[in-house]
């Protein structure tokens, strides 16, 4: 019966996986609106019917993908950011030291606020301004990725956060993020971008006290 059960169990995580996956790819290319049930069943490569399986409504559907969005946000964060924390490796050690270690940090916080993930969770946003039932779903979760950013980029900086100055720079730091995310959805804003980036963590570094 186990024996049975398992491998049952596996198909049935790995179809909600790539249905998960589907419903990315498909706001983040199609827009909310036109991310139908039929249209990600078609790009999952499952029937309709198999979708309503496992999610019977496309809400059901949409929350289990926000879910998963932040899930992989989070775990993308913390890969890209692990060699920089303390106490990692030598080579860890020389790019956090100075102004080369603000300069990365902040770069690391701005390509956390870009991709697929962040193109399909402003679509989400977008509908949950005027929906309140889905705005309550996405503030809880929103409210916790942004809190676990900040504390990343605090730990990272290695600032003092219960200071009001360097708390208020962290989140300006993590505004800029966002807003060049934005940016870079209409137009290809990587020129700029990275100069808005690097004179960022210029002044960052000047607030903060950090010396080369």
């Amino acid at each position: 019966m186990t024996t049975t059960t398992e491998p049952k169990q596996d198909r049935s995580r790995a179809t909600q996986q790539r249905l998960l996956e589907a419903v990315v790819t498909c706001l983040a290319t199609k827009g909310y609106e036109a991310s139908t049930v039929s249209v990600i069943a078609a790009e999952a490569g499952i029937s309709r019917g198999a979708v309503q399986h496992h999610y019977p409504t496309r809400e059901d559907l949409v929350l289990a993908a926000l879910r998963y969005i932040f899930d992989e946000r989070k775990a993308a964060i913390e890969s890209t950011v692990s060699p920089l924390l303390p106490n990692t490796s030598e080579m860890a050690m020389s790019a956090r030291t100075g102004r080369a270690r603000v300069h990365a940090v902040v770069a690391l916080m701005v390509e956390a606020y870009g991709g697929d993930l962040f193109r399909a969770a402003l679509q989400v946003w977008t509908v949950a301004a005027n929906d309140p039932h889905l705005r309550d779903a996405v503030q809880p979760m929103e409210r916790t990725f942004a809190r676990e950013v900040h504390e990343m980029a605090v730990r990272l900086l290695e600032v003092d956060d219960s200071d009001p100055r360097s708390r208020a720079l962290i989140q300006v730091t993590l505004d800029v993020a966002r807003g060049l995310a934005l940016a870079n959805l209409l137009t290809d804003d990587t020129k700029r971008r990275r100069r808005v980036v690097s004179t960022w963590a210029d002044q960052l570094a000047e607030a903060l006290g950090v010396t080369d």
